[in-house]
């Protein structure tokens, strides 16, 4: 289940996993069996997760980690960047899909952004 926003500890989540043990342990066996780790191009692919974490006042957002799903299995995906403004993040993200030839609207990263910060 995720939760759509909340602060803890003084820090603010968006879109946080309620049980973040059991979405990694699920991910991990339901593990892709040929393909585990893909880059964003790769056809078929839907991003189900990109994490992304910062400090209040820093200008960038790190990229913790991206999940997805291929073939009905759970994928790490790689993406052409680490860190993303703060501001302007989704046009950079669009620039970045563009450049490669991929849609990222349609792969599902823009819903699948989760931030702590």
């Amino acid at each position: 289940m995720i939760v759509t926003e909340r602060t803890i500890y003084g820090t603010r989540e968006t879109n946080g996993l309620v049980d973040g043990h059991a979405y990694h342990a699920d991910n991990r066996s339901r593990q892709h069996p040929t393909k585990p780790v893909v880059d964003w191009t790769e056809r078929g692919l839907k991003v189900t997760r990109l994490r992304l974490l910062s400090d209040p006042g820093y200008p960038y957002w790190d990229v913790s980690y991206c999940h997805g799903l291929l073939d009905g299995h759970t994928v790490t995906v790689r993406l052409p960047f680490s860190e993303l403004p703060k501001r302007n993040m989704f046009k950079h993200i669009i620039d970045a899909a563009v450049a490669d030839g991929i849609n990222a609207k349609a792969i599902g990263v823009f819903g699948a952004i989760s931030t702590l910060c």
